[in-house]
């Protein structure tokens, strides 16, 4: 069973939450002792190529499979043949094996693997160590890693850390700084900046410049910032939202921002398996004020492929304000 986000794990004051917060810290501690014991006792896997990790310090919903997808596309336009590689979280398939549109599913790969392979070459391993070679093999000459910051398996040669710039209303990426499952954190916060090369901040389009007290926190690591926009205008006509991420109430925010006519929306938890039984009621919801329904791209491909044509998946594409500082670290990163 997935459980949604809390939203008081995003919230910078202790005044929610308070009962959870105390009842899970015993378990905090637990959980970051096993993360810094697995990162001391790894000893990395040298592939023989280039690795980019996109990752985060918190437990999802930052934006990382947006801008992989955007260093994808860069290394792809510096002729880099740069693969992504995966973990395949919530796919059947232990792999290593490279991603096909034409043969798999979100049930076999994970909804994540099946985007980047729109880009470039993915593949998915429990193993990372195991599908790093087999990329390799395969005529990789980079790789970009998503979601692998607390993953210690394979030497990486440029660690970009994802961090979501949506600060208004006392949301806090870090929430107060608690780990999991106490807070947001995978591990506290000093620890996970040590092994960064440098922070991507993802801006939501109606927010204009991050907040100085985040930026601060990043003392001398190179920040970039990067923007979170529609890559099409939303669907016409009254909309029935839903999405399965780990921070939906975003999903909801940019389709009103992009003057989407919102009759409603439904969240749930990330990585969603949608029941038969759920797209109905969603559809029932939306026939009630004659509306459509519109999702993530990232909800789309887990959708049962009878549901697809009656639901509209709008897409968001990341954009760095400074490309070419982006090109630079990919640059020193992957040679030319």
């Amino acid at each position: 069973m997935k459980i949604s986000t809390p939203r008081w794990w995003y919230r910078r004051d202790r005044k929610y939450g308070v009962l959870p917060r105390m009842l899970l810290r015993p378990v905090s501690w637990i959980w970051a002792a096993s993360t810094a014991r697995r990162m001391a006792r790894t000893v990395p896997h040298d592939p023989g190529v280039p690795v980019i990790s996109i990752g985060n310090l918190t437990v999802g919903g930052s934006g990382k499979t947006p801008i992989a997808l955007a260093v994808l596309e860069r290394l792809k336009a510096r002729g880099v043949a740069a693969h992504a590689l995966s973990r395949g979280y919530g796919g059947r398939l232990a792999g290593p094996v490279q991603v096909d549109h034409g043969t798999h599913t979100a049930e076999d790969v994970g909804d994540e693997p099946l985007m980047l392979a729109q880009t470039a070459p993915a593949w998915i391993a429990r193993d990372r160590a195991s599908g790093a070679d087999a990329a390799v093999v395969a005529g990789a000459e980079a790789l970009v890693l998503d979601d692998a910051h607390q993953n210690p398996t394979l030497k990486k040669s440029l660690s970009l850390i994802i961090v979501d710039g949506e600060t208004r209303d006392d949301e806090w990426p870090f929430g107060d700084g608690a780990v999991f499952p106490s807070g947001p954190m995978r591990e506290p916060l000093a620890t996970g900046l040590a092994r960064a090369d440098a922070v991507v901040v993802l801006m939501p389009t109606d927010l204009p410049t991050p907040d100085p007290e985040l930026l601060a926190l990043f003392g001398a690591l190179p920040v970039l910032i990067a923007r979170l926009e529609p890559a099409g205008p939303p669907p016409s006509g009254p909309q029935m939202g839903f999405a399965g991420i780990a921070k939906p109430w975003k999903v909801e925010r940019s389709l009103k921002a992009a003057g989407c006519d919102l009759v409603d929306f439904a969240p749930f938890a990330d990585h969603a398996a949608y029941s038969e039984g759920e797209l109905r009621a969603l559809a029932e919801r939306a026939a009630v004020f004659g509306a459509g329904l519109v999702t993530t791209e990232k909800d789309w491909v887990r959708l049962p492929p009878a549901w697809r044509d009656r639901v509209i998946a709008w897409p968001v594409r990341a954009r760095f304000e400074d490309e070419a500082a982006l090109d630079a670290l990919l640059a020193r990163t992957c040679g030319g």
